[in-house]
Order: structure tokens, then sequence, then C-alpha cells
């Protein structure tokens, strides 16, 4: 395991602590547990770590103030473990520049699935900074222009996208393949969470899907995941 992967996991409850170094360790990762703030920096001090797990709820510092600090220094990749309750801080965390959540309780398998998005994401720095400076990503037979928020199809003519839409494709490109949840997406495209009844998120899909889709009845590019949300299922190449 010299050369695995190495994943942090930071929270004050170890029952959960074992439960995840357990599942990713199974799956081939080296795998290191915290129970505080304090713990992790010894961590950090020594080893050379690719991914944090960071509880946001923990006695003395929490994870808010962690993500505060690491990221004044450091670009490690960070998930965060959130309760249901903690709308206002899985926001903030977002906004700190943490590159996922799930909320408790959660299925180790998709813990899984998104540090794999994460970890891809954060390995892929030709990719990234191609969309920062040519600011073209292909999606499909679809070119998006992310400077002039606008779609170019095979016949060069760009439709212009609203702001909603261009925020929640861009939210899809960025994870590609990852199942978002409606919750997840109004976070990460407008930094609120949803209530029972909300469904503007299911309306910006629809209206996107208008833009990109074939057939918007039966998609291609955007899927639906009944019970799951919504997830970005055609190619992303940066151009």
């Amino acid at each position: 395991m010299q050369n695995a992967t190495h994943v942090v996991v930071v929270d004050d409850h170890t029952d959960i602590r074992d439960l995840v170094r357990q599942y990713l360790e199974q799956q081939g990762y080296k795998v290191s547990v915290a129970e505080s703030g304090s713990s992790l920096r010894r961590i950090l001090e020594r080893q050379t770590v690719d991914l944090i797990i960071l509880d946001i709820m923990m006695p003395g510092e929490d994870g808010i103030s962690l993500c505060r600090r690491i990221r004044a220094s450091e670009d490690i990749p960070i998930i965060f473990l959130t309760a249901m309750a903690e709308e206002t801080d899985r926001i903030v965390g977002l906004e700190l520049g943490a590159d996922d959540y799930l909320v408790k309780p959660f299925n180790p398998r998709e813990l899984l699935a998104r540090i794999r998005a994460v970890l891809r994401r954060a390995t892929a720095p030709a990719a990234l900074r191609a969309m920062h400076e040519r600011r073209t990503v292909r999606i499909g037979h679809w070119r998006v222009n992310l400077g002039r928020q606008e779609i170019c199809g095979e016949d060069g003519v760009g439709i212009p996208l609203s702001t909603a839409e261009f925020r929640l494709l861009k939210v899809f490109i960025e994870r590609p393949g990852l199942v978002l949840s409606r919750e997840q997406l109004l976070d990460l495209t407008v930094g609120r969470t949803a209530d029972i009844f909300d469904r503007s998120i299911d309306n910006q899909v629809s209206r996107l899907r208008k833009k990109i889709e074939e057939n918007p009845k039966n998609p291609s590019i955007i899927k639906t995941h009944w019970g799951g949300g919504y997830s970005l299922c055609a190619e992303v190449a940066f151009e």
C-alpha cells in the first residue's frame, strides 16, 4: 500500500472512523484517522495526504474552522460529513472551498463514489487549466463557452443560457457521472437548501434539457435517477 491514495478520516465518533477506514482499506486506499483538528494537523505535518473526509460538528475546533485553516495553505481535496440539520454550515463549507459533502447517515459506497469523483477532478490539472484558460468545454456534440455563457451545436450557432441554467450546467461539468441530489444541486448552484416541496431544480433541469437534448423527454445527456437526483452522462472534454 506504499503508493496507495492516502485518505484521512476526521471524526470524533470512533464507530464512524472505524467503519470508513475499514471500508476504504478494503478498496485499496491508505487510511489514517483523526479524532480532532490537532490530530489532523499532526498527520499533515508528517505525511502526504491526498484527500480529507471531514466531519463538521466536533468538540473544540469544528470542521468549518479546520477547512478554513487548511484552505489558507493547502489545496487538499475535502469532503464534508454533515448532519441533516447543518444546512448553514454545509453551505459555508462549500463557500470555503470544500469539494463535496455527504449527509449522515450515509452509504459507504456513495462515499467511495464521491471520493473517486473528487480525486478525478483533483488529479486532472491540465484539463482544469484548459477549462479556465480557454473557457471552452465539449459535452457530446455541444461546445460550451464558459466566458459567454452559451452553447454551440455542430452548426456553430450560439444558444445563450440563463444564469441559472449556466450555473447548473457548470456544476454537472465539474462532476461528470456523479449522481447529485436536488439538495446538493441547490447548495452548489445558489447556496440554499431544498424543502420537501421545492422543485426549482427540476424546473431548471427541464429548461436546460430543452436546449441541449435531442429528445428532452428521453434525455441522454442529463439523466434522472429516481430517488437519487441527476447526473451528466455525456463525455466531457476540455478544449
